[in-house]
């Protein structure tokens, strides 16, 4: 068995694993809400506040992994965009082991896709076949990686996030319409700077929380189910539908529409819908795939010496 808690801008999540060779046999998931990367767009640092949420979290979790899954024989800890853009990540990376006994591995933006790329695929059972986009929305970096045929051929990552887009242009609750266009004027423009050559009729598949989040209103449901959000579709008309319903709502309001799902993402889920938007309009996609599988699946699948 082995554990990979993926450490987020906005989440950290936990994954127990059985290993099946090139499947993964998904024993336990844990999900929390700590935003690491609060501020970390303007100040360019990790609160100290922040940093004790996490390490609490990852107390937790090894709790968990001790107590409930002595049979774990390794745990892969990475760490993405918030610490990468922090001043203080080697402070947070040293006090996280001091605290916790977990070694952390910084990932790059290349590294983040990559994983999320082979993450995303595990869940499903069928061969992929075909060019498949996988866009990670976090809340720090955006990644967009191009398969071809199962194998990754391209991929970047991209300064936008939920977090970060939300604090620089949606400052007003419920947003101006002015901002909500600078917002997606930004989108664009950074999707501008990397160019991806797809082969026509490429498809799509999403992970990370906008998109469970999305799936589980679209499917009505109030929990997190892997088993059916993995495969739902969302459709870009739809979709296009739902941003002008949810942007006239405060995050309040946004929260009483989904409490369970929304809770801890209601000021940010507006941010991820419209960089979900801005990715199939600029690559002309009609609908995206979710799959709740993701880095933490990667890593798992990813030897940490090949990164």
């Amino acid at each position: 068995m082995k554990a990979a808690i993926d450490i987020g801008t906005n989440t950290v999540l936990l994954l127990i694993t059985e290993d099946a060779s090139d499947k993964l046999d998904i024993v336990h998931e844990e999900q929390r809400m700590p935003r690491l990367g609060k501020n970390v767009d303007a100040d360019k640092t990790l609160a100290s506040d922040s940093i004790e949420r996490v390490i609490k979290v990852l107390s937790e979790y090894k709790l968990i992994i001790e107590h409930e899954y002595p049979d774990v024989s390794e745990v892969i800890v990475t760490a993405t965009s918030a610490v990468r853009d922090a001043s203080n990540k080697d402070e947070f990376i040293i006090k996280v082991k001091e605290e916790t006994g977990f070694d952390v591995l910084l990932l790059s933006g290349e590294d983040e896709a990559r994983f999320t790329y082979n993450g995303a695929l595990t869940v499903f059972d069928e061969q992929v076949k075909g060019d498949i986009f996988v866009l990670d929305i976090g809340g720090g970096s955006t990644e967009v990686a191009l398969g071809r045929n199962g194998t990754l051929i391209d991929s970047y990552s991209f300064d936008m996030g939920c977090v970060r887009f939300t604090e620089r242009f949606l400052k007003q609750d419920p947003p101006f319409q002015e901002q909500i266009q600078e917002c997606r004027e930004a989108i664009k423009n950074m999707l501008d700077s990397k160019k991806f050559k797809p082969k026509r009729n490429a498809k799509a598949v999403g992970v990370a929380g906008t998109l469970t989040s999305l799936a589980a209103i679209d499917l009505q449901i109030d929990e997190y189910d892997p088993e059916h959000m993995n495969g739902h579709l969302i459709v870009n008309e739809k979709l296009k539908k739902g941003i002008e319903i949810f942007s006239l709502h405060t995050h309040q309001q946004l929260l009483e529409l989904s409490p369970k799902v929304l809770n801890g993402r209601e000021d940010i889920f507006l941010a991820g819908l419209l960089i979900l938007e801005g990715f199939l309009n600029y690559f002309g996609l009609d609908e995206i795939r979710v799959s709740t599988g993701g880095i933490r699946h990667g890593a798992i699948l990813n030897e940490p010496e090949k990164v």
